[in-house]
């Protein structure tokens, strides 16, 4: 089963960074592209930042110039590094691998998600 886990997440005041990291585990055979989407309270989840195995990067308009995404292939791992923050980043960020695992089809794998609190 691939396995996808967050981490980085935490308290930061705003204007400060913060890094996340994600990485996938397990029988992969092929990954797709990566990326961060993440979920506010009260509010539906929507997409923050993805890449593809290409390097091809693609950020929402509230994240441009802030957050930058970046992958290892060699290690499966996705980061977010996240800069500037805003009270209105605050949200449980959740990242996603489309990958294509032995003997299973294509599809997206999710992890936990990482809480981040942008607060002074």
């Amino acid at each position: 089963q691939v396995q996808v886990v967050e981490s980085g997440g935490g308290l930061v005041q705003p204007g400060g960074s913060l890094r996340l990291s994600c990485a996938a585990s397990g029988p992969i055979f092929t990954i797709y592209s990566m990326g961060w989407y993440r979920q506010a309270p009260g509010k539906q989840r929507e997409l923050a930042a993805t890449i593809t195995n290409g390097g091809t990067t693609n950020y929402a308009d509230s994240v441009k110039g802030r957050f930058t995404i970046s992958r290892d292939n060699a290690k499966n791992t996705v980061y977010l590094q996240m800069s500037s923050l805003k009270h209105e980043d605050t949200a449980v960020y959740y990242c996603y691998v489309d990958a294509h695992a032995f003997l299973n089809s294509r599809s997206d794998y999710w992890g936990q998600g990482t809480q981040v609190t942008v607060s002074s």
